[in-house]
C-alpha cells in the first residue's frame, strides 16, 4: 500500500471516531453531567445572574435546567401561600396572586443571557468560517508545495511552520471538518514522501512522531479505567484533537499505531453509548412511573367529594404524589416538559375544583349561621317566659330545627351554639326551679295512690256484702288525688285498673246473681197478676236485650277505628273493652230473666 492509499485509509478511519463527536451526543454527554440542587430561587438567580454579566458563555443544558428549577419553586411556593390562605379561611373567590419580584428580576435576566447566547452563538459561527478559510488557505499552501518536489527540502521550515498554524487555528464549521481534515492530511502525506530530507532528519522526525503517538495511545487506554465515562469522552476526544495534529510515522508503522489508537478508542465509545443507552432506559422508566403518577392524580379529579375530610383526604394524596414526583430524575428531553405540564394541569384541575367548592361552601356557611341566628333571636323571646308546658315544646322543637341545619366554620358555630344554648338553659333552669315543689307533691301523690291501691287488692281479698260501697270510696279517693311523676304515671296506671278489673268483675257476677234471684222470687207474684204480665215483661226484657246488643255493636265498631300508636289511645281501648265487658255481663243477665219467664210459662 502506498503513502496516499495509507493516508486516505487512514482519514476513513478517523472519520469514523470523528463521527462519536456529533454536537448531538456531546449535548446528551452535558446533559448527564452532576448537578447542583437548588433548594432556593435565591439560589438559582445567583446563578442566572452569574451567567448573565459573567465571562462563562452560557450553555444551553444548564439555562433549561435553570429554569425548570426556578419554577418548580415558584410554583411549589404559589401553591403553599394558596394552601395557606385557604386553611385559615380565606375566600377563594378574592385570592389574588401576588406579584412576585423574583419572577420578575429572573425573566429579565433570562433574557439577556438569550441575547449573550444568540450573540455568542453568531461570533462562533463567524469564527469558524474564519477559521475555515484560514485553513483552506493553508492546504492551498502545503498544496503548492507538493507540486514543487525540487523545493520541498528548501520549504521544509514554511511547512514546519503552516503545520503549528493549522494546530493553532481552533473549530470550522462541523459540516466542514471532516472533508478540511481529509485534504490537510493527504497533502501532509504527500508533502513527507517527497521530502528530500537526508536520512537522519526524516528518520528523526518519524521517530519524534512515533513517541508523541505511542504516548497518545497509552493515554487513551488508560481512560478505560477512568469511572467517569462523560469525562473519559471528552478527554479521548482531546487526545484525537492531538493525533491528529501530530506528523506521520515511518510507512511500515502508520497502520500499526493507528489501530492500536483506534482499539483504545473503541473501548471508550462503547462505554460511552453503554451509558447512554442505560441513561435513556432510566429516562424512560422514569417517563412510566411520571406517567403513573399523572393517571393517579387524574383518577383523584373523577372521585366525588362529598366533604370537606374528603377534599382534605384527596390533597394529602396529591401531596405525597407530588412530593413522590420530586424524587424521580428526568424524562426523555422529548417528553420532558410535556410529562410535567400533563401533571401541572392534573393538579391545578383539582385545586381549583377545591377552591371553588369551599367558595361554595363558604356561600353555605353564610346561609346557615343566618339560620341560625333567627334561631337563637327566637329562642331569647322564649327565654323569661312562664308558659312551662308550651314554651317548653317550643324551644324543644327549635332545638330539633337546630340539628336540621348544616355546618358552619368551627369558631362561629361553638359561638352560635353557646348563645343558643345560653338562652334555652335560661328558661329550662327557672322553670326547673318553679317546678321543684310540684315534683314533691307528685311524689307524696305516688305515695298516696300507691296505698289506695293497697287496700284495693286487701279488699279484695276480704270480700263481703260491702265490697262494692268500699270498692266505690276507694275509687273516689284515688280518683281526688293529684298528679304523680310523667314516669312513673303509666306503670301506675297500669297497676291500678289490674287491681280494679279484677274487683269489677267479682262484683257484677255476685250482682248478677243476687239481681236475678231477686228477679225469679218476683215472678210468683208479677204470675198472679195475669199471663198479660209475664208477657209484657217479657217483652221488655227483649227490647233491652236487643238494646244492649246494638250498644254493645256500636262500641265494638268504634273500637276498630281506635289505635294503640300511643299512651293516650291505649288507654281509651282499655276503658272501651271495660264498657264492652259491662254491657255484655248485663246482657247476659238479661237473658238469663228471660230464660225464668218462659221456665215460669211452662210450670
Amino acid at each position: 500500500m502506498d503513502s496516499q492509499d495509507n493516508i486516505l485509509e487512514q482519514g476513513k478511519q478517523e472519520e469514523v471516531i470523528q463521527a462519536a463527536t456529533t454536537p448531538e451526543v456531546e449535548t446528551s454527554a452535558k446533559e448527564e453531567a452532576p448537578r447542583k440542587v437548588y433548594e432556593t430561587k435565591k439560589e438559582v438567580l445567583d446563578r442566572v445572574k452569574e451567567l448573565a454579566h459573567g465571562e462563562e458563555a452560557p450553555q444551553k443544558d444548564e439555562v433549561e435546567y435553570l429554569k425548570t428549577a426556578f419554577y418548580k419553586l415558584h410554583i411549589a411556593a404559589r401553591e403553599a401561600q394558596l394552601k395557606e390562605y385557604l386553611d385559615a379561611g380565606g375566600d377563594p373567590e378574592a385570592y389574588q396572586i401576588t406579584p412576585d419580584q423574583d419572577e420578575e428580576v429572573f425573566k429579565a435576566e433570562m433574557g439577556v443571557i438569550k441575547e449573550r447566547r444568540q450573540q455568542l452563538f453568531r461570533e462562533q459561527e463567524a469564527e469558524k468560517e474564519e477559521n475555515l478559510k484560514k485553513k483552506l488557505n493553508i492546504i492551498e499552501k502545503i498544496k503548492a508545495m507538493v507540486t514543487s518536489p525540487e523545493e520541498a527540502s528548501k520549504t521544509y521550515q514554511e511547512f514546519k511552520t503552516l503545520q503549528q498554524e493549522w494546530r493553532d487555528i481552533k473549530a470550522v464549521p462541523a459540516e466542514k471538518a471532516n472533508e478540511l481534515w481529509r485534504s490537510y492530511q493527504l497533502y501532509v502525506e504527500q508533502f513527507y514522501d517527497l521530502l528530500k530530507l537526508n536520512s537522519e532528519a526524516r528518520e528523526l522526525d518519524f521517530k519524534k512522531n512515533l513517541e508523541a503517538k505511542t504516548h497518545l495511545c497509552e493515554a487513551a487506554e488508560k481512560l478505560a479505567d477512568e469511572e467517569d465515562v462523560i469525562s473519559a469522552f471528552h478527554q479521548l476526544q482531546k487526545l484525537h484533537q492531538e493525533y491528529r495534529e501530530i506528523g506521520p510515522v515511518s510507512k511500515e508503522l502508520r497502520e500499526e499505531i493507528w489501530q492500536r489508537f483506534k482499539a483504545a478508542s473503541t473501548v471508550i465509545n462503547k462505554r460511552h453509548q453503554q451509558h447512554f443507552d442505560d441513561l435513556r432506559a432510566r429516562e424512560e422508566d422514569n417517563l412510566q412511573k411520571k406517567t403513573v403518577l399523572c393517571e393517579k392524580v387524574e383518577a383523584i379529579n373523577t372521585e366525588e367529594n362529598k366533604n370537606s375530610a374528603d377534599w382534605e383526604r384527596h390533597t394529602q394524596d396529591i401531596i405525597n404524589i407530588q412530593t413522590e414526583w420530586k424524587t424521580i430524575g428526568f424524562a426523555p428531553q422529548k417528553m420532558n416538559v410535556k410529562i410535567f405540564e400533563r401533571f401541572r394541569a392534573a393538579c391545578d384541575t383539582f385545586f381549583a375544583r377545591k377552591a371553588e367548592y369551599f367558595k361554595n361552601m363558604k356561600d353555605a356557611y353564610k346561609e346557615n349561621a343566618e339560620k341560625k341566628r333567627t334561631l337563637i333571636e327566637k329562642a331569647k323571646a322564649l327565654q323569661d317566659s312562664t308558659e312551662w308546658k308550651s314554651t317548653s315544646d317550643k324551644l324543644i322543637a327549635l332545638q330539633k330545627e337546630w340539628k336540621t341545619i348544616g355546618m358552619v366554620p368551627k369558631k362561629l358555630g361553638d359561638q352560635l351554639w353557646e348563645e343558643f344554648l345560653a338562652a334555652c338553659n335560661k328558661f329550662f333552669e327557672a322553670r326547673n326551679a318553679a317546678g321543684a315543689g310540684q315534683r314533691n307533691e307528685e311524689r307524696d301523690n305516688l305515695e298516696k295512690k300507691r296505698g289506695v291501691i293497697e287496700r284495693l287488692k286487701a279488699a279484695a281479698e276480704e270480700a263481703g256484702d260491702n265490697l262494692q260501697e268500699k270498692v266505690q270510696k276507694l275509687v273516689e279517693e284515688y280518683n281526688a288525688i293529684g298528679h304523680v311523676p310523667y314516669k312513673e304515671k303509666d306503670k301506675l296506671y297500669q297497676e291500678y285498673h289490674a287491681v280494679l278489673d279484677k274487683l269489677y268483675k267479682e262484683l257484677n257476677i255476685n250482682v248478677a246473681k243476687k239481681r236475678l234471684n231477686k228477679f225469679k222470687d218476683n215472678l210468683k207474684q208479677v204470675a198472679e197478676r195475669g199471663e198479660d204480665a209475664l208477657s209484657n215483661e217479657r217483652q221488655r226484657l227483649l227490647r233491652q236485650y236487643e238494646n244492649l246488643k246494638q250498644e254493645i255493636q256500636t262500641y265494638e265498631n268504634n273500637l276498630g277505628f281506635l289505635t294503640a300508636s300511643s299512651k293516650k289511645g291505649n288507654s281509651l281501648i282499655e276503658e272501651m273493652n271495660r264498657k264492652i265487658q259491662k254491657l255484655k255481663d248485663d246482657m247476659q243477665l238479661v237473658k238469663e230473666k228471660i230464660k225464668a219467664i218462659d221456665a215460669e210459662n211452662r210450670e
